[in-house]
C-alpha cells in the first residue's frame, strides 16, 4: 500500500510559482507587457522556443486567465494573445526579477529614473498607514 504524501502548507510565493514559475512562461508574460502579439510574434520574440512550448504556456496561460486569446482567423483558427488584467499585475514582478537579475548578474542595467538617471529600487510600504516597511522581518509580514 502507497503512503500518501501531505501536501506542503501552501504561501503566496508557492502559489504563484506553480501558476507561473518556468522561465518560458515568464518570458510570455514580459512580451506581452508590450501589447498584443499573435502566436509567430511571439516565437519570433522568444528566440529558442519550441513551437510546441510556446503553445502549451500560452494555453495555461489562458486557462488561468492570465491571457486573453482573441480570435482574427476561423480557418485555420489563429489568434492574438493578450494579458487580462490580472496577467497585467504581473509587471511588477517582473519587474523585481530584472532589477534583481541586473544586481547580481553580468552586462544587465538596472532601470533607472528617467529625469536624473538614477538606478530604482522597490520599496515595500503600506497603503493604510503609509509605512515604510525597509527591512521585512518575518514579523512584519504576515500571509493571511
Amino acid at each position: 500500500m502507497k503512503r500518501r504524501r501531505s501536501s506542503a502548507p501552501t504561501t503566496p510565493l508557492a502559489d504563484a510559482l506553480a501558476r507561473v514559475g518556468d522561465r518560458w512562461t515568464l518570458l510570455v508574460v514580459a512580451a506581452l507587457l508590450e501589447g498584443p502579439k499573435r502566436f509567430n510574434e511571439l516565437q519570433e520574440e522568444l528566440a529558442g522556443i519550441a513551437p510546441n512550448v510556446l503553445s502549451a504556456r500560452l494555453k495555461a496561460l489562458t486557462e488561468q486567465a492570465l491571457v486573453v486569446a482573441q480570435p482574427y482567423s476561423e480557418r485555420p483558427p489563429r489568434f492574438a494573445y493578450e494579458l487580462s488584467e490580472s496577467g497585467r499585475e504581473l509587471a511588477g514582478a517582473l519587474r523585481l526579477l530584472a532589477d534583481w537579475g541586473a544586481r547580481t548578474g553580468a552586462g544587465a542595467e538596472p532601470y533607472r529614473h528617467e529625469t536624473c538617471g538614477s538606478a530604482l529600487e522597490a520599496r515595500w510600504w503600506c497603503p493604510t498607514c503609509g509605512v515604510v516597511v525597509d527591512d521585512p522581518d518575518e514579523d512584519d509580514l504576515v500571509y493571511v
